[in-house]
């Protein structure tokens, strides 16, 4: 079976994000925060996956939205060390930036699948 797209963006993000957590807590030895977007970071894609094997159509969006859900709690705690300088400008866009496409992606997928599902 070929990988879908998001299932590899997000699986990189997490990649990321797990390299991320580990420069993070071991540099600035902040383990609260760190801990919180290791979490949310690496759920987007678990739950993409699950999604990605789920057993009907109601099971695949309600996965989508629990990674929804995670994806944009990511973008919140980016939002929040930025905020509060814990990270540059730079690192903040690094991350933020694959983390908002794969949101788009979720709501767009979503969208398209509830459309087609009303539609039949």
């Amino acid at each position: 079976m070929a990988e879908s797209v998001i299932g590899k963006k997000s699986f990189d993000f997490a990649v990321n994000i797990i390299n991320f957590y580990k420069r993070f807590s071991s540099e600035k030895k902040e383990f609260i925060l760190s801990k919180q977007i290791l979490r949310s970071g690496t759920s987007v894609g678990a739950n993409i996956r699950e999604a990605l094997n789920a057993q009907s159509t109601m099971d695949f969006i309600h996965k989508l939205s629990i990674s929804q859900k995670e994806c944009d709690e990511t973008i919140y705690w980016l939002e929040l060390l930025s905020a509060t300088d814990y990270i540059s400008k730079e690192e903040f866009e690094s991350l933020k930036a694959p983390a908002t496409e794969i949101l788009k992606m979720i709501r767009s997928i979503i969208i398209t699948t509830k459309n087609k599902t009303h539609n039949s």
